[in-house]
């Protein structure tokens, strides 16, 4: 765990949680997993402040708990799940463009509170949309019902492990000191079923809710509210490997757009789509599928012959990059993605372009030529690269202190001479990765700082903003008049206007950058537990 990894996961914390959870979440990291008495002690925080930052994180996701023989309970962070927290915004995005604002919501509130039944998800996002329609509108629960089914059918959303049954024998045992929570894989997606009738309410306004309803009506709204619901007790969660898989297989798409043309990434697409629920998110190829099976797959409209398919299939099947491998002959013959080889494809690509934009193009050249060749002496480096001795040379230098590169050393004799000793320029595509990994959080974490810092400068102003903005919205309810709404405006001055413009277009081009450093560390990240994998 690198000092960036754990700062990054400090702020993300802080900036969601706030404090006291980044205070326990933050020790957890840098300790690894620990008792509840050695947290207690080890960051000087209350025992019940202690427990109730735990159960957030616990209900996040962020933190796991397990027993040891002695019966002692202790609790581990998990700082690849803390931050998965970077990429909330772009989940979100991904359900808004595949099941539209219905699906956006869904998985919006399975974000906020990391777990919820799904009747409470369907109510609370059949609410939210009702207050964004026009008046006389409302939408109904069915609706959003079917949506939460969809996402499950895709694998988007998931049951979470439930404390099992204790068995008959074990009631006159003492309970354990924590429950073992546990699935079948096959229910993690079954849906229960649940009858759910009604429509969206809106939010009454205060001044409703303190005088339009009258007092002994609450507590019989309060004792109904209590009456368990039939999926009570059955938890969904955010399927967050299955956005992940989702995002590769879009890369993989767009890289395949770029290099051939739109057919061949429609195809690799239908692919894909074919192989999302059969295959795992962490498996090096998909399932072989037939030339026959992916012609009947292809979408609707699209016109493309049986004959045309399979020129196209072969054309990406002997592409130096081999992001498509052919695997028999059967049913027009059998093809399979290599996701893997797709995923180092797309990683060097990254590598590359970032030693362009730091160090030039004739680095990159370096770069790639010692990337191709896998080991190249200096002299066959100026050679093959066209460039003058000495400058290849401090460019070699400059990459081997970045570490980009690395020098392999093969001794002709025992005693490591340098005169009988061959020296060999090599990259080592998965050490420069994780490399180019701490840079990128240390970015992100840069980012975030200058965020809070301009937030912070401007808090006065932002304050007197908000409070402007509420005085018109409450007048223009109320009908005021066009004089007295732009006396309002005039509050804010115009150097005060011109600031708050400068302070969005600054906050909104560091937010634009974290969402691009975190699509830089996707496929980084991805290339790295591939290798892992299969290594």
């Amino acid at each position: 765990m690198t000092q960036a990894e754990i700062k990054l996961c400090s702020l993300l914390l802080q900036e969601h949680f706030g404090e006291i959870v980044d205070k326990i979440g933050t020790h957890l990291i840098r300790t690894g997993s620990q008792p509840l008495r050695a947290i207690v002690h080890g960051t000087g925080t209350s025992l019940d402040q202690v427990k109730k930052a735990l159960c957030v994180l616990i209900q996040h996701n962020l933190v796991t708990y397990q027993i040891h023989k002695r019966g002692i309970v202790e609790y581990e962070a998990h700082c690849s799940r803390i931050l998965r927290i970077l990429r909330y915004p772009r989940y979100i995005y991904t359900a808004k463009t595949l099941y539209s604002d219905t699906g956006e919501l869904i998985v919006e509130e399975l974000l906020l509170n990391g777990k919820m039944t799904m009747s409470a998800v369907v109510k609370k996002v059949a609410d939210r949309l009702t207050e964004t329609m026009e008046d006389g509108k409302t939408m109904d629960y069915a609706e959003v019902s079917s949506t939460f089914c969809r996402l499950a059918d895709t694998h988007f959303v998931q049951r979470c492990p439930l404390v099992p049954d204790p068995p008959e024998s074990a009631e006159a045992q003492p309970p354990p000191p924590a429950p073992t929570l546990s699935i079948n894989e096959k229910d993690m997606y079954l849906v229960p079923k649940l009858n759910l009738i009604g429509k969206g309410k809106r939010r009454r306004s205060s001044d409703d809710d303190a005088a339009g309803e009258p007092r002994p009506k609450r507590p019989k709204q309060t004792a109904e509210s209590k009456e368990p619901m039939p999926d009570d007790g059955i938890y969904w969660q955010a399927n967050l490997d299955r956005f992940h898989q989702h995002f590769r297989d879009q890369s993989i798409v767009n890289a395949v757009a770029n290099r051939m043309d739109q057919t061949s990434s429609e195809i690799v697409r239908t692919m894909l789509r074919m192989s999302e629920i059969t295959t795992s998110s962490g498996a090096p190829f998909t399932q072989p599928l037939s030339s026959n099976e992916i012609f009947r797959s292809l979408p609707v409209g699209y016109n493309i012959s049986k004959q045309v398919l399979d020129q196209y299939l072969t054309l990406l099947a002997d592409d130096p990059l081999e992001f498509v491998g052919k695997s028999g002959d059967s049913g027009g013959g059998m093809y399979v993605i290599n996701l893997h080889k797709a995923l180092a494809s797309l990683a060097m690509a990254t590598l590359e372009s970032i030693v362009q934009e730091r160090f030039g193009s004739r680095c990159a050249r370096i770069f790639r030529l010692v990337l191709r060749k896998k080991h190249l002496e200096q002299k066959q480096v100026e050679d093959f690269a066209m460039i003058p001795a000495k400058e290849a040379k401090d460019m070699l230098y400059k990459l081997l202190s970045e570490n980009l590169i690395s020098l392999q050393e093969i001794p002709k004799t025992p005693d490591h001479a340098p005169s009988r000793t061959f020296y060999l320029y090599t990259v080592n595509s998965l050490s420069a990765a994780r490399m180019l990994l701490r840079r990128c959080y240390k970015s992100i974490a840069n980012l975030i700082e200058r965020r809070q810092f301009e937030t912070r400068e401007n808090k006065r102003l932002l304050e007197k903003s908000q409070r402007v903005e509420a005085i018109l919205a409450s007048m223009q309810a109320t009908g005021a008049e066009e004089a007295q709404l732009q006396e309002i405006e005039e509050m804010i001055t115009a150097p005060e206007r011109q600031q708050l413009e400068s302070l969005k277009r600054n906050v909104n081009k560091l937010d634009a950058s974290e969402i691009q450093v975190d699509e830089t560390i996707f496929v980084l990240e991805s290339y790295a537990e591939s290798t892992m994998k299969r290594s």
